[in-house]
């Protein structure tokens, strides 16, 4: 047995795990993928803000949701903050697969509220476009592209769990009009 292979056995983490930069973890095409979320989430607050009446606007008229374009403002530059920590934070603390499983969930999720909703109404609603050329595929690749990374098929599953949870939490949020309390 060499020496990885002992410290695996006795640390209950495979072989594999133990040179992550050989793995392509964090090569850089991987740190590449993990930017384009905080790169995707400027193109997409953008076209909410610039789209259409704008995403303040339209929420109003759909949903009755009053949101003054202030707190729009403020709400997607908190998320573009913890999208952009959590990129940090995953890199650093070597969890970027499942960082990007969740992150890829979320914009899937966010890209098919945008389509239902627009197919529900039969029209645009800031944000539709790049939930559909940017945030649909992006999500959907990197969910496919990172499940073979994590090792564990539960942490996988937990990933996709936390990547809904959070859209359950940001579609709660909205609905409230980006009031906290």
């Amino acid at each position: 047995m060499n020496s990885e292979n002992f410290i695996a056995a006795n640390e209950g983490v495979s072989a594999r795990n133990l040179d992550l930069h050989s793995l392509g973890i964090y090569d850089r095409a991987t740190i590449f993928w993990s930017w384009l979320f905080p790169l995707s989430y400027v193109v997409h607050i953008a076209e909410e803000y610039f789209g259409g009446e704008g995403y303040p606007a339209y929420i109003l008229r759909l949903r009755g949701v009053h949101m003054s374009t202030a707190r729009f403002l403020a709400a997607q530059s908190v998320g573009f903050i913890l999208v952009t920590a959590g990129v940090i934070m995953a890199r650093r603390l070597k969890f970027l697969p499942l960082m990007l499983v969740i992150l890829g969930t979320m914009v899937a999720g966010n890209a098919l509220t945008h389509t239902v909703t627009a197919l529900s109404i039969l029209s645009y609603g800031p944000g539709l476009v790049s939930s559909i050329f940017v945030w649909g595929p992006l999500g959907i690749a990197t969910m496919i592209r990172f499940k073979r990374l994590i090792d564990d098929p539960r942490q996988y599953w937990i990933a996709i769990a936390i990547g809904v949870a959070i859209n359950v939490v940001i579609g709660i949020l909205t609905m409230r009009g980006g009031r906290v309390t």
